[in-house]
């Protein structure tokens, strides 16, 4: 197969069955932020394993923390767009994990586990 064959055959799979119903504009710059931030976090961890063989300075480790700064600004913005307070997703958080804990499930996979 050919790239231009690959093409064709896999945008046959491109669906059209978005709708953004609730999602407003604004939630959605906020999610796309989020997926930003985040990624640039990666990408500081990714440059340390391949640039300096995993060895952190306390100026990577300020720069990473900038960076996580903006994703709790970002979790913050799109908790508030949901209704929703920092202090309600703390709380689901820790309910969540305690319960996992207590049925000993906290290793595995699966978000409902």
């Amino acid at each position: 197969m050919n790239i231009d064959e690959y093409s064709k055959r896999a945008i046959t799979t491109l669906t059209t069955q978005y709708d953004y119903g609730d999602i407003t504009s604004q939630m959605m710059g906020q999610i796309l932020g989020l997926s930003d931030e985040s990624g640039e976090v990666l990408g500081k961890f990714k440059k340390l394993l391949r640039d300096k063989q995993g060895v952190l300075s306390d100026e990577d480790k300020k720069e990473i923390m900038k960076e996580l700064g903006d994703v709790l600004w970002y979790v913050n913005a799109v908790s508030h767009l949901l209704g929703y307070s920092l202090e309600d997703v703390a709380q689901a958080n820790i309910d969540k994990l305690a319960s996992r804990q207590q049925r000993g499930k906290l290793h595995g996979s699966g978000d409902n586990r």
